[in-house]
């Protein structure tokens, strides 16, 4: 049974936080102010914050849970976990932090507020998944399913049968975090779902209009069955826009897909992270 977690925010770090906030405010559609010694970038339904620090790398990543039960059945699930400090970002109140064995820090809380962002013109792009690499995938893997209670959605698999990518969901969306085997641990993309076709268009057209070259797609993703198409900011992350990700129905059965760029992407070439 998945947590019934939902993505929030996603803390960065950043060479130049300036340089990055001012990317992700005109290129993903959010209002940019600074706070805690960065920048937070808040739009309808996403949020992202950024403070100076190595490239590549997060902060910490925040999961709210969707009910009261919810909240109360995850907190006794990791009351045995070693705990960690909460970030300053959170204001007085309920969170749990802990971290994964490659060093990322997870907050999570009870039921999020409404996060008050003002509409802007363009379509919506909530902030749904975030993905990492690890030189340890099984181990990470074993984290977040066995002690947080992610489930296992669809694994990626070489030909000796090694694992090299995992989909793990937190609700009913197919994956809330992705996990890629690579030589170094390291952030590798976020994602704003937009509700549709129509949705994505605009947004490709708002990148052209940037003149922000997309860098990977449209394509279509296997695991997830999500079109997509991604960008790479200031520091070199990858940000995606996707939409008509799987909504999977309870209980269902992982699947396991071969190690090729079409496992990637259905439609053409793909980023293979080793």
């Amino acid at each position: 049974m998945e947590p019934q977690a939902a993505l929030q925010c996603l803390h960065l770090y950043s060479p130049d936080p300036l340089q990055a906030a001012r990317f992700y405010s005109s290129a993903y559609g959010m209002a940019m102010a600074p706070a805690a010694g960065g920048y937070l970038c808040r739009g309808p339904g996403r949020e992202l914050r950024l403070s100076t620090g190595p490239a590549n790398q997060l902060h910490y990543a925040h999961y709210a849970l969707a009910d009261a039960g919810a909240w109360q059945a995850f907190a006794a699930r990791v009351e045995r976990l070693p705990h960690e400090a909460v970030p300053a970002d959170f204001a007085v109140g309920e969170a749990i932090a802990l971290k994964d064995p490659d060093g990322n820090l997870v907050v999570f809380t009870p039921p999020a507020a409404p996060d008050g962002a003002q509409a802007t013109a363009l379509p919506p792009a909530t902030l749904q998944h975030f993905a990492l690499r690890t030189p340890n995938l099984p181990g990470m893997l074993a984290f977040y399913t066995d002690q947080l209670g992610f489930v296992l959605s669809d694994a990626v698999k070489d030909g000796e049968g090694t694992l090299r990518a995992c989909f793990l969901r937190t609700d009913a969306l197919h994956h809330a975090l992705a996990l890629f085997f690579a030589p170094a641990a390291c952030f590798d993309h976020q994602s704003f779902e937009t509700p549709d076709w129509a949705g994505m268009k605009v947004w490709g057209d708002h990148m052209a209009a940037l003149k922000v070259p997309i860098v990977w797609g449209i394509g279509r993703h296997g695991p997830g069955n999500d079109v997509f198409f991604m960008v790479r900011d200031p520091d070199g992350n990858l940000a995606e826009i996707s939409s008509e990700i799987e909504h999977c129905a309870p209980g269902r059965p992982a699947g396991t897909w071969p190690h090729e760029e079409r496992t990637l992407n259905l439609w053409g070439k793909a980023i293979l992270r080793s």
